[in-house]
């Protein structure tokens, strides 16, 4: 149980580097007026979505097993994890709407400055902060 404990948070880890980065890539697209630049960015932006969805979904499986195979969370006294289960959601969320606005770049799409994707930038670090929280302090 242990391995798998250690490689969930290495790989919960690794999303949330991905999660922090992609957006500093729209800040830079959202301000990038030559085209050759945007075409770079956008494809960084692709490979790292890519690689960064390949990392939550292990992440999710090693988490899954744990709350399943090793009833970790489970029982009375755990509501501490269905909350850190809303925020997995809510992290879920916040990856797929990286890849909706991913999409809108590559279209030539984008309507939003600068300053709301730095903005959307700070969310995983507030959803980072909630589920740790929930997983060390277990308040209810």
């Amino acid at each position: 149980m242990l391995w798998v404990k250690a490689f969930h948070i290495v790989f919960v880890t690794s999303w949330f580097a991905g999660l922090f980065y992609l957006p500093r890539i729209y800040v830079n697209l959202a301000q990038q007026p030559d085209h050759a630049v945007q075409s770079t960015l956008v494809a960084m932006g692709r490979r790292l979505y890519r690689f960064t969805t390949m990392l939550a979904v292990i992440a999710i499986a090693l988490g899954l097993w744990l709350y399943v195979g090793y009833g970790i969370g489970m029982g009375p006294g755990n509501g501490w994890m269905h909350a850190k289960l809303f925020f997995v959601l809510l992290i879920i969320g916040y990856h797929h709407a990286c890849g909706g606005m991913l999409r809108k770049f590559e279209q030539g799409r984008n309507t939003r400055s600068h300053r709301f994707y730095r903005w959307f930038n700070e969310i995983p670090v507030l959803l980072l902060v909630a589920v740790v929280l929930l997983v060390v302090l277990k308040p209810f």
